[in-house]
This record gives C-alpha cells, sequence and structure tokens, in this order.
C-alpha cells in the first residue's frame, strides 16, 4: 500500500492510537476506508460496520436537531438534517472514520469525525455548512473546532437550514 504524507497519523488516529491527529481534508488522504455505513440513525449519528462489527457512531463536534430521542419531540429542521446525512451517506458508502482523543461517549458509541472515501467529503463539517448543525464542543474531542465554528456562523449569518427555519 502506498502510504500519501500524513497518512500514517491519520491511521494511527483511526486505529485508536491515542493520537490526536485528525487528516487534512484532502482527498489524497481518503483512499482508504475503515469503515462501510450500514444505515443513518439521524443527522448525527449512523450505525457503521468496522471489521465486521456494526457501531453506532456519533459524529463529534457537531450536533443535529433530535428526531429519534426517547421521550423528546421531533425538532425543528431534524427530520431535513436526517435526510441530508441519509443522502449523503447511503447505506454501502465507504467511509474513514477518524478518532480524537476520548473513543467512545457516555452511551457506549463510538465518536468519529467521517468522510466519505469517495470524495473525501469531511461529513460533520458539511452538516455545519450547509446548515444542518449546530456546533457542540465537547472537550477534549475539539480538533476541529474552530472549523465548526466558522461554518456554523456563516450558515447562521445567511439564514441556512435550521437558522432560517427554526425560530431561537
Amino acid at each position: 500500500m502506498k502510504l500519501w504524507p500524513g497518512w500514517l497519523v491519520v491511521l494511527a488516529a483511526a486505529c485508536g492510537s491515542g493520537t490526536r491527529a485528525a487528516p487534512e481534508t484532502t482527498t489524497a488522504n481518503l483512499i482508504e476506508t475503515n469503515a462501510t455505513v450500514v444505515r443513518v440513525i439521524d443527522g448525527d449519528t449512523i450505525d457503521a460496520d468496522i471489521h465486521g462489527t456494526t457501531e453506532r457512531v456519533r459524529l463529534i463536534g457537531i450536533d443535529t436537531p433530535e428526531t429519534k430521542k426517547p421521550n423528546t419531540p421531533v425538532q425543528c429542521y431534524g427530520p431535513e438534517a436526517s435526510n441530508f446525512t441519509k443522502h449523503t451517506l447511503p447505506a454501502g458508502t465507504a467511509v474513514l472514520i477518524v478518532r480524537d482523543v476520548e473513543a467512545r461517549d457516555i452511551y457506549g458509541r463510538l465518536l468519529g469525525y467521517v468522510y466519505r472515501s469517495g470524495d473525501g467529503l469531511f461529513v460533520n463539517l458539511e452538516l455545519a455548512v450547509e446548515g444542518y448543525a449546530r456546533v457542540l464542543t465537547i472537550r477534549p474531542n475539539d480538533a476541529h473546532v474552530a472549523e465548526f465554528v466558522q461554518a456554523a456562523r456563516v450558515a447562521e449569518a445567511t439564514d441556512l437550514g435550521l437558522w432560517g427555519a427554526c425560530s431561537g
């Protein structure tokens, strides 16, 4: 396997070495995959097949409106966010899931930055860019916080997505 510059950092992070580095969002770093989308749960949660095991994966750094949270009503723009993620990551999509500092949240979900392997799309960031998500920073998992904040500010300033559709 040919390794591009920076690939070892990406591979180490993806494999859970505790390395904090996250990949640059270039296609050259995203040739390999480590998971396949099984299904989309909602805007910020997917099930992925990782080496034969289905894992629930929570996208780090962003928060989409709820559609499936127990005892919580469907929130404004939640169905749109879920549909966007379903369209962006249909079942069978090859992805690269990169971890940050903490591997799992309190619910046992794998925490990850998700990159679509076909074109290198940084899905977490795209949700913020397109106005489907707010920023949710839970330290120490904050490798891309500046990118998410900038994307959300632009979406909010232009009333894109949930920023224009939902009051408050």
